[in-house]
């Protein structure tokens, strides 16, 4: 299981908001690439980036910032955010982004992200955002009526890279990652599941573990890592005893 540290960007800088809440912001850094190099000199096997900007605007907003974390890593970098049109993807391709993650397209305009995942396989992952067991999107400002399962069967069959389920009411909330509904969502598709939001010590990723043979591949863990309430290199080395 990949133990993933997300980078958050907003205004340049390395942040992270509260079940992601405009108003509820805490800034980490100013160098969001020196964030991103020091979770990959304590093992990070990819780098999880988000321009919440672009999530807030429908569009990239922090392409700077993002491309000076791909000049600084070498591991794999996953960007989400503002991702509205298969353009914005195959520039994120283009820049160096190993995988693009799509939330809101992917609910409201299925289309073409269904060819997208198979114009690149394994490289298109599908952010699924929940609160409540119902899908939010536009930043999570929207609330939809489909549930979670509904969105990951609708792309049952096709190349996708992962699906990254967030529990939005637990988003940096260090109360635990939300196991049952993360199995349930594992259990009802063949997509690889990362799971995101509620990560607090170790005991989160030991609970996460028996999941794996469920289809759990994966967890992003942020402000955790951030306020020193999980250890990175202790998690890495845990996940990778399996």
């Amino acid at each position: 299981m990949e133990i993933i540290p997300a980078v958050d960007i907003r205004q340049g800088r390395c942040v992270r908001l509260l079940q992601g809440r405009e108003d509820a912001e805490t800034v980490y850094s100013a160098d969001p690439a020196a964030m991103a190099l020091r979770w990959q000199n304590l093992g990070a096997p990819r780098i999880h980036v988000v321009d919440l900007d672009g999530a807030f605007a429908k569009g990239p907003k922090n392409t700077a910032a993002i491309e000076k974390i791909l000049a600084t890593v070498t591991v794999p970098v996953q960007v989400g955010g503002g991702v509205r049109n298969l353009a914005t993807m195959e520039r994120l391709f283009a820049m160096g982004v190993g995988r693009v993650i799509v939330g809101t397209e992917a609910h409201k305009n299925p289309g073409w992200v269904k060819a997208a995942c198979e114009k690149y396989p394994g490289r298109v992952v599908i952010g699924i955002d929940a609160k409540g067991g119902k899908v939010a999107i536009e930043g999570w400002t929207e609330a939809t009526g489909a549930t979670a399962l509904e969105l990951a069967r609708a792309y049952a069959g096709l190349s996708v890279g992962a699906i990254n389920f967030t529990d939005i009411q637990r988003d940096g909330m260090r109360t635990g990652v939300n196991i049952e509904a993360t199995r349930e969502l594992a259990l009802s598709t063949d997509i690889p599941v990362v799971a995101s939001g509620g990560v607090a010590t170790i005991e989160d990723i030991k609970a996460l573990l028996p999941l794996v043979k469920d289809g759990v591949a994966g967890v992003i863990t942020g402000k955790a890592v951030y306020e020193g309430t999980l250890d990175l290199a202790e998690a890495i080395a845990l996940a990778r005893g399996i």
